[in-house]
């Protein structure tokens, strides 16, 4: 990949890193380490990979994502805004009781957004009613879907994967957000995941592993994706917990905690030095 088009996706990412800590900031509530930690894959499927038109959201034959961990809502929000499906301010009505963008994606009310998630195990399930909706119609659209590794631990994650994989869903690419925090701790603490490469090898699925916020090694995963047949592909990013500011970089603290206005302003302005850098 090109070194301008890398930039340009890390000022991009930024922007979408902005729009996270304002609407948390504004609803003085909201989980931003986990919508840290998927920015930059959110950024690549959204500005590079997907086949979508936010001047029409509903557009026959476009891809799809669903966030499985929908109480990442910022990210999904921020990108969305930042892509072009609604306007970038609506970010600081996050929460609110007048507002569309309530803490879970909606999709009756949202523009872009595909699947009300939150119930953690469910997103994954759509999706692979997706890809399959469209083998059956004979459609080409491609369905992604973003899992926490935390929501790893319900047992209907599970089930779907061997769906995906008894159907041959090469039309289906999930993502598992690897950053090692859930609301509790470190997830192999709670109740261990891992390996995900082996049980989902195991499972029939094609496995890939990458730093999650490489765009370089995201590019080349989505590629492979899109070239294995017969199979679902599942990406196994290492991420980083509240990336791009430093007092939330892995601290499952942050899992679901607001900053305050001091926290806000150098969060803002950690993230702005980084993309001047």
């Amino acid at each position: 990949m090109e070194q301008a088009k890398i930039k340009a996706l890390k000022q991009t990412a930024a922007k979408v890193r902005l729009g996270v800590l304002e609407a948390v900031f504004s609803a003085s509530s909201g989980h931003p380490g986990g919508s840290l930690s998927i920015t930059d894959i959110l950024t690549y499927l959204y500005f590079e990979e997907m086949n979508i038109n936010p001047a029409e959201p509903k557009m026959e034959g476009r891809d799809r994502l669903v966030l499985s961990k929908g109480h990442t809502a910022p990210a999904l929000y921020s990108v969305l805004a930042n892509r072009g499906y609604f306007d970038v301010d609506l970010l600081k009505t996050f929460r609110q009781v007048d507002s569309i963008l309530q803490g879970h994606p909606d999709m009756k009310h949202i523009p872009g957004v595909e699947m009300t998630t939150g119930s953690l195990g469910l997103g994954i399930s759509a999706a692979c009613g997706m890809a399959l909706a469209a083998k059956i119609d004979g459609k080409d659209y491609r369905t992604y879907a973003m899992l926490g590794d935390g929501e790893t631990q319900e047992g209907q994650v599970w089930e779907a994967l061997m769906f995906g994989a008894h159907y041959k869903l090469d039309n289906l690419c999930i993502v598992i957000d690897w950053n090692g925090l859930q609301i509790d701790g470190a997830i192999v603490d709670v109740m261990n995941p891992t390996p995900y490469d082996k049980k989902l090898e195991a499972f029939g699925w094609n496995v890939i592993s990458i730093d999650g916020h490489d765009f370089e090694q995201i590019a080349a995963a989505f590629d492979a994706a899109k070239a294995c047949k017969g199979k679902p592909t599942a990406i196994i990013a290492t991420t980083t917990k509240g990336k791009g500011v430093s007092f939330m970089e892995n601290q499952a603290s942050w899992h679901g905690t607001a900053p305050n206005a001091e926290q806000y302003a150098q969060a803002v302005a950690e993230i702005k030095a980084a993309v001047a850098e």
